[in-house]
């Protein structure tokens, strides 16, 4: 492709609002361009590394038996009310009318199109197993777009899905998806990690995400560098120091102005692991009777020197949404904020117990009146009931619940997931299939997501330097950057053909720039190999090669060229297949 004829223009200065290194060269060198907010185009480079990309994609998931499929991302609302979906998830889901007055929905994720297309294809255990992909646009009306391609509301993705007569066929298939994925990465030269996640809108019981490292991340990745535990701190456990002793009697004290744990703990003389904290939410719950949503108060007591982690609140509760309480909502239930606990509250509201709580004696905790805690509560004996599960925030720093040493933590992109659905959405939607015995079973489901854009944005992250990108070879636009610099145009537009005609990916700067133009755009679009052309070395014979990744300068003679750079391909190729990981 010739410079001088391509849709494309460089930028010397980051335009504002370029939040990450990364996003700032995609925009510079011309690969995307913001439409609106977390809506962008994709221009020819950005367009070429995308299709990279899928083709990467789908050879992995052919290799693993995946036939590629294409559902409309415009979907009848009615196969999402079949699953709840349509009333569980918020405003992320753009829904609409159309002339008919149906309700329609932009489809974000597949789940419901692909069990309503196996519902009326797969009626017998012989057609089992078979895991279906599409690479199709998604729609999610993210609050919050960021750092370019890494958080978007339009995007194209690559979804695939398994269906399998029982559990031990989901688990075969995903274990291939798990290697797949890390095939995937490897080929892009994106480095990752994989941790249990959070199953969240998607259903299901298992969760891996794949993860990249960056301090652009959103995501807090809590690791142990002993034994290997990784999980998302949505998800993440930590192994909890418990003091359990024999109990003491109930007493009710004043504690004036201790509305914090730190006062109270100040107040006291005790240490925070000494306190029952209360946390007050309000979740959104889907009435299955009346067929609406309804709020109601959370209350969850964890030890004062935990912190609630959301997530995990959202997933005991199975709330939809939560958000924090106002102070007239928790006193409804006789809890008086900065005092409360759950001893004497009353009403219809959700209680929540950490483990931290249950399995601790003699804690201190808020006696629901102005200035008074009780001391020596215990769980089972001055209150009981409501759920009791994990739902602490796991950080560095904490002990490792596999080995027991210290966790660290790291931020982190999530770039891949893959979900063990089991039946959550075939129950739902009647996806049922003859087995062997003559019963009807429903279709024992997984899927697993890509976002192809992201992908770009991290690999944007992870290959660059001071002068601009540096993508691997495997998903550069281009594998050359040809950039002439002589007055003889036909010589250079000879060199252009001759590795044209051998099969090479060639961008050819033919503008009629100045050579520090032309270098500073080869920096910034940063393709693997550049050839130059200039007259000093035409006076020898030869032309320059220079690597951009390692910035190594070779000289080769012109009838020799072409033959040089496929060699330099085949080096720059095998390093990435040299690395290739399959977890």
């Amino acid at each position: 492709m010739r410079m001088s004829h391509m849709f494309l223009r460089t930028l010397r200065e980051a335009p504002s609002g370029a939040d990450s290194k990364g996003y700032e060269y995609l925009l510079r060198a011309g690969f995307i361009s913001q439409l609106g907010t977390g809506i962008f185009s994709l221009l020819p480079f950005g367009k070429r590394s995308s299709e990279k990309i899928k083709k990467i994609l789908r050879e992995e998931m052919e290799r693993i038996g995946g036939e590629e499929i294409e559902m409309p991302v415009v979907n009848p609302a009615d196969i999402w009310k079949e699953t709840g979906r349509y009333y569980s998830i918020d405003k992320e889901m753009a829904r609409f009318k159309d002339r008919m007055n149906r309700d329609m929905v932009l489809a974000m994720t597949h789940e419901e199109a692909v069990t309503a297309l196996a519902r009326g294809i797969i009626d017998s255990y012989k057609k089992l197993p078979l895991l279906v992909y599409q690479i199709q646009t998604k729609f999610r009306d993210d609050p919050r777009p960021r750092a370019g391609l890494i958080r978007v509301r339009e995007f194209s993705m690559k979804d695939a899905y398994s269906f399998d007569r029982d559990q031990e066929g989901l688990e075969k298939v995903y274990k291939d998806n798990y290697k797949a994925y890390f095939r995937i990465f490897s080929r892009t030269g994106l480095p990752v990690i994989v941790v249990a996640s959070d199953s969240g809108m998607m259903g299901g019981k298992i969760a891996h995400e794949y993860m990249y490292l960056s301090p652009i991340g959103e995501d807090t990745i809590i690791i142990c560098p002993e034994c290997g535990y990784t999980a998302n701190r949505q998800v993440a456990r930590f192994k909890k120091e418990l003091v359990k002793e024999e109990m003491k009697p109930l007493e009710k004290v004043k504690t004036p102005d201790a509305k914090t744990i730190d006062d109270l703990c100040t107040f006291l003389s005790i240490s925070k692991e000494q306190t029952c904290k209360a946390v007050f939410m309000v979740g959104t719950f889907f009435n299955e009777e009346t067929k609406e949503e309804e709020e109601k108060l959370i209350a969850a007591f964890i030890r004062g020197d935990m912190d609630v982690e959301e997530s995990k609140l959202s997933n005991v509760t199975r709330a939809s949404e939560i958000r924090p309480a106002h102070e007239e909502e928790i006193r409804e239930y006789g809890m008086v904020p900065g005092f409360a606990s759950a001893i004497g509250a009353h009403g219809d509201f959700v209680l929540v117990v950490d483990e931290s709580v249950a399995g601790s004696s003699n804690l201190v905790a808020g006696a629901n009146e102005e200035g008074y805690h009780y001391l020596n509560t215990n769980y089972g004996r001055d209150f009981s009931g409501g759920i009791v599960a994990d739902i602490a925030s796991a950080r560095a720093g904490y002990k490792c619940p596999v080995c027991g040493k210290e966790l660290t933590s790291s931020k982190g992109v999530e770039v891949g997931n893959i979900f063990q659905l089991g039946t959550r959405y075939s129950d739902a939607m009647g996806a049922t299939f003859q087995d062997e015995d003559g019963k009807e079973k429903p279709l024992v489901m997984g899927c697993y997501g890509i976002g192809v854009g992201r992908l770009l944005a991290c690999l944007a992250e992870e290959y660059n330097d001071e002068n601009g990108l540096s993508l691997p070879i495997t998903v550069a636009p281009y594998q050359v950057h040809l950039v002439s610099l002589v007055k003889d145009q036909q010589i250079a537009d000879d060199i252009y053909q001759k590795l044209i005609e051998r099969g090479i990916e060639v961008l050819y700067d033919d503008r009629k720039e100045s050579p520090g133009v032309k270098f500073a755009d080869a920096d910034l679009i940063g393709l693997p190999i550049r050839i130059t052309i200039g007259n000093r070395g035409l006076k020898e014979g030869k032309v320059e090669v220079k690597l951009r990744g390692t910035g190594e300068v070779t000289s080769y003679a012109i009838e020799d060229i072409a033959d040089e750079v496929l060699r330099e391909i085949e080096k720059e190729t095998k390093k990435i297949e040299d690395n290739i990981f399959e977890g």
